[in-house]
């Protein structure tokens, strides 16, 4: 049934593709570029695969391979090989040779080297470049083959390239590497050239160093001229700058010393100048010391005047217009309240007015803000002035017995606060047994106390012991009391000793 499917044919050329992709795959060569690959059999001409691929045909063709690098070739003269001048030499020189590219050329190299390996093609191309460089050494003398190894080489390559392109092979470089004698002539040679080098050198020398010391001479004449002439010279110039450092020095002497005269004159001067300012001036402080103690003595006497009289204005009003005094100081310190009151009600004013105008003009404004802060304190100045001098007038109205009143009520304040360094003392070492460190201690508050008094007293007038005894027993009885210095008028007397007959009681 499967044969009725596929029919005769088509398994024929299945088979024949299966033969066809056998064949290639058993048949695909490919050729590096160093090596031919030679297929022959199928065909009369060979087909030669350089660095290609190709095919061949199983069982009917075959490979072959021809090496085609270069190769390096050591020829060297087994024995002493005599010279066109009798000289028996050895030669080692390096050929380097290589299969030729051209198609005549890897025929012929075909029939010689096919399948052989580097080492056999060596050997076969060794014999026949000796036998060439024999031929050439025996062409030339020794001196021609030592001093030009270049043409000895050419002659070499071109005398053996003829043989080798019979073989297909080309000759691509010949160096001679080494030339050696039997007798050590080439050595001589080297010491007769040397000596005679060395001869030439010596010539070369000699007339070198006299050359030198020709121009050396030379050279230390001219220079011993140029230094005679140089120093003739710098001597001249010496002295013409000696000449002119004198004169200078002369030109700077003259004017340090008009200076040190003109200075010393300006110094005495300034001296004397500094010395009258001095006196005058002690003249003028002690004119003005003067002045000011004649004008210190005449506002004293003007302020005891002063106060004398206004002493005596409210000495003669006290009594009369206490009560009217209390009303009046109720009234002003109303009116003062009331004055504060309109003033800050102006001074807001002022600032809010100042705002507005700021919004509207910054530069304005900042003005007008400034004047209004300074016409509030204008106000308030005119009215802590006129509130002062109100004060002053309400105290010009009080009587001593009122100031002898204030006194006596400050009086416990003014003891604690005299007291009050005795309270930070935290311990006490008294030394001496007779107490009278205690004393001193405790006895420092009433001597304070009791100078405060005198000197009260000798300001004042008012003697405010006589006003303490008011609560002694000698007052609380006998109604001892004297009280000095509150005035010169019989009833303040009597109004001051009544209310410390009040206070006693």
């Amino acid at each position: 049934m499967l044969f009725d499917i596929i029919s005769l044919p088509t398994i024929l050329i299945v088979l024949a593709v299966i033969i066809l992709l056998g064949i290639l795959a058993t048949g695909y060569v490919k050729a590096p570029p160093d090596t031919a690959y030679v297929i022959s059999g199928f065909k009369k001409e060979p087909k030669i695969l350089i660095g290609r691929a190709g095919i061949k045909i199983p069982f009917l063709e075959r490979l072959d391979k021809l090496l085609l690098k270069q190769v390096t070739i050591d020829v060297k003269t087994d024995d002493y090989i005599p010279t066109l001048d009798f000289i028996n030499i050895k030669v080692d020189a390096v050929v380097k040779v290589r299969v030729g590219t051209e198609p005549d050329m890897i025929r012929l190299a075909m029939r010689n080297f096919l399948n052989k390996k580097e080492a056999d093609i060596v050997k076969d191309l060794q014999d026949s470049l000796q036998g060439n460089m024999k031929e050439i050494i025996g062409a030339m003398s020794l001196k021609d083959i030592n001093n030009n190894r270049d043409a000895f080489g050419n002659e070499v390559q071109t005398k053996a390239q003829v043989d080798m392109k019979k073989l297909g092979v080309e000759i691509i470089s010949c160096n001679i590497q080494n030339v050696t004698d039997r007798n050590g002539l080439i050595e001589d040679m080297g010491m007769d050239n040397t000596s005679k080098i060395k001869k030439e050198a010596a010539i070369a020398k000699a007339e070198a160093d006299r050359d030198i010391a020709i121009a050396q001479a030379e050279a230390d004449k001219e220079a011993n001229d140029a230094r005679v002439k140089a120093q003739a010279v710098i001597a001249e110039k010496n002295n013409e700058l000696s000449i002119k450092q004198s004169e200078l020095k002369r030109v700077s002497d003259t004017k340090k010393a008009e200076a040190d005269a003109a200075y010393s004159i300006q110094e005495q001067e300034q001296r004397r100048s500094v010395e009258t300012a001095t006196v005058n001036a002690d003249i003028a402080r002690q004119e003005r010391e003067v002045e000011l103690k004649a004008r210190q003595v005449e506002v004293t006497e003007r302020t005891l005047e002063a106060e004398i009289k206004k002493k005596a204005e409210a000495e003669k009003y006290a009594a009369e217009k206490k009560a009217d005094a209390d009303l009046y100081r109720r009234q002003k310190d109303a009116e003062a309240k009331q004055f504060e009151i309109e003033r800050d009600a102006q001074a807001r004013k002022a600032q809010a007015e100042a705002e507005l105008v700021a919004m509207q003009k910054q530069a304005e404004g900042i003005r007008a803000k400034g004047e209004a802060e300074a016409a509030a304190i204008q106000a308030k100045a005119i009215a802590e002035a006129e509130g002062m001098e109100k004060k002053a007038e309400a105290y010009q109205k009080y009587n001593n017995a009122a100031m002898a009143e204030m006194l006596i009520k400050v009086l416990p304040e003014i003891a604690g606060k005299i007291a009050e360094p005795l309270q930070q003392i935290d311990k006490i070492t008294i030394i001496g047994g007779d107490g009278s460190g205690v004393d001193n201690v405790a006895g420092n508050v009433p001597a304070v106390m009791a100078k405060m008094f005198e000197a009260m007293k000798e300001t004042t007038g008012i003697d405010l012991g006589e006003i303490i005894k008011a609560d002694t027993y000698d007052a609380r009885v006998n109604r001892n009391i004297n009280v000095t210095g509150l005035g010169t008028s019989d009833r303040e007397a009597d109004a001051v000793q009544d209310m410390i007959e009040t206070t006693v009681q």
